[in-house]
């Protein structure tokens, strides 16, 4: 299943109005009241939670935006089957978040173990790390759950630090992420496995969910979330050249994998500890005369669909096959100043946003596949901030099924195992708006 995703916002210049801001104008809003859902391991329903989804609100004063969220997003989470007990629980965070970000022009800031941005529905980013580091001394793993701690104790810098896409897939859900002690994170792209080139995990046969957006290479990738430096994170796929023109291409991390056959102090590389197993298996090679590799931060200055006068993004690098490439997101250091952070409360003086509704169901992307179906038909769309019903109907009108695509989701499923060969129609209705496909059910 492939899907498209389009966010569209007005288009800004650098120096940005507060109500066309895209720091501002960016939050994936729960107006809905939709609340979070997860699977747990054997069991492929997935339980309600009493907790509301995505972004509460947005508030913002001349300098700041401050968006409070619970952390938890409206695709579901889980089951994380790596051993991992914890479940996604609210973090009830406020993020604040600078309006005008601004570069750093001196020794750049590293990314640290926690928190270092926040996707576009509330939902944490944190680096490559996992918090796992190889202890020259007594010649093992250490940190983590069932390990020695590391020389320096948590978070201190060690030689060879373990990736964290590698080493934790295996308790990655069907959305790229898991978390941590409740809060739940993405440390990648944060689109699901099954709708990558090639699959690296079969975790969504079982528990499916779409996560926040899926690849389209024919497309510029929208915003989905801002760096702890303030600076917007977009996904894969981007123009060609920094000034908006060439075409749309993948955008390519400038890391790759170190061809040297041992580690210094470390591991002996083998099938256990791969090369690309810890994150100073990487080195940086810069591509002056390619504009779609990316520089040391994973990032570029780029003129984008919500900033047409430009402005340095970070980029979700994916490789050919769509797979996670490192350093993901952000890192192992920032462009920008790092002047972002969770507060306890919002200063008096800002302003509330509140978007204007403009849904308009006849400019949204929606595929109905497969067609014709047997067993089941994927409805997806566009990320919107709106439920859509689903209904379908037979040839004598009678509606034989029907469901939701839920808002900050892209994806609903229809059973259709138990439903007769014949024509029908998908009905996809929103804001009194409706659009009808032709569906032909054939087992």
């Amino acid at each position: 299943m492939r899907k498209t995703t389009l966010i569209l916002f007005t288009a800004i210049g650098l120096q940005l109005s507060a109500q066309t801001n895209p720091a501002i104008t960016s939050w994936l809003r729960n107006t809905t009241g939709i609340m979070g859902r997860h699977y747990v391991s054997g069991n492929s329903t997935p339980i309600n939670d009493a907790v509301l989804a995505n972004v509460q609100s947005v508030q913002y004063n001349t300098t700041n935006v401050y968006v409070s969220a619970t952390g938890i997003p409206a695709y579901i989470t889980g089951p994380f089957q790596d051993g991992n007990p914890s479940l996604a629980t609210a973090q009830n965070s406020i993020f604040k978040l600078p309006l005008n970000p601004t570069q750093n022009t001196g020794t750049a800031t590293a990314t640290t173990p926690g928190n270092i941005g926040v996707f576009i529905n509330g939902v944490a980013l944190f680096d490559y790390r996992d918090g796992v580091a190889w202890n020259n001394n007594s010649q093992s793993i250490c940190g983590g759950p069932g390990n020695a701690m590391c020389p320096g104790g948590p978070g201190a810098a060690q030689t060879w630090n373990r990736d964290a896409i590698p080493a934790e897939r295996a308790g990655f859900d069907c959305a790229k992420a898991h978390p941590a002690m409740g809060n739940y994170h993405h440390h990648q792209n944060p689109s699901a496995f099954n709708l990558d080139l090639v699959v690296a995990s079969t975790i969504c046969d079982t528990y499916p969910s779409d996560g926040l957006y899926v690849i389209n290479s024919a497309q510029h990738a929208p915003i989905l979330g801002f760096a702890y430096d303030g600076f917007p994170i977009y996904g894969a796929y981007a123009y060609s050249n920094t000034d908006g023109t060439g075409g749309i291409s993948r955008m390519k991390s400038g890391y790759q994998l170190n061809t040297n056959t041992t580690r210094a102090n470390g591991p002996a590389i083998n099938a256990t500890y791969f090369n690309g197993y810890f994150r100073e298996d990487y080195i940086y090679v810069a591509h002056p005369s390619d504009p779609t590799f990316l520089d040391i931060h994973n990032g570029r200055f780029s003129v984008t669909p919500e900033y047409p006068d430009g402005i340095y993004c970070y980029f979700t690098t994916v490789d050919a096959n769509h797979n996670s490439a490192y350093p993901y997101v952000v890192g192992p250091t920032f462009y920008g100043n790092v002047v972002a952070s969770k507060v306890t409360s919002v200063p008096a003086g800002t302003t509330t946003y509140l978007a204007v509704d403009t849904f308009d169901l006849s400019k949204t992307k929606i595929t109905v596949y497969p067609n014709p179906a047997s067993d089941f038909v994927a409805i997806q769309t566009d990320l919107i901030e709106t439920d859509l019903a689903v209904e379908l109907i037979d040839e004598s009108g009678k509606i034989v099924k029907s469901g939701k695509v839920l808002q900050g989701s892209t994806l609903f499923i229809l059973e259709t195992d138990t439903i007769y060969n014949g024509i029908y129609f998908i009905k996809i209705i929103g804001n009194s708006q409706q659009q009808t496909f032709k569906l032909i059910i054939k087992k």
